[in-house]
């Protein structure tokens, strides 16, 4: 069982519809967490957006909430990552 509450490096990469309020929507489950990502890197991708937020210190606890979390953004058509946390933990 892994410990929530040890720090762990957590990666999502994420393919979205394009909207002009999708980057606060992906922001929000870090940040009602008091969580601040230590990269994020946005690119238009056709009629899709690829973003990758990444943490270098995440609480073990916290990886599949957020993960949760950001697969119900609305536009939000795959996730990737966050369990990849949870394995090396």
């Amino acid at each position: 069982m892994t410990d929530p509450e040890r720090l762990v490096p957590a990666r999502f990469v994420l393919l979205a519809e394009p909207s002009p309020g999708l980057l606060p929507r992906l922001l929000q489950p870090l940040a009602k967490r008091d969580l601040v990502p230590d990269l994020l890197l946005v690119r238009r991708e056709g009629d899709s957006m690829r973003v990758e937020i990444a943490l270098d210190a995440m609480p073990a606890g916290m990886v599949h909430l957020v993960a949760g979390n950001l697969s119900q953004v609305i536009g939000v058509m795959d996730l990737r990552g966050g369990s990849d946390a949870l394995r090396a933990a």
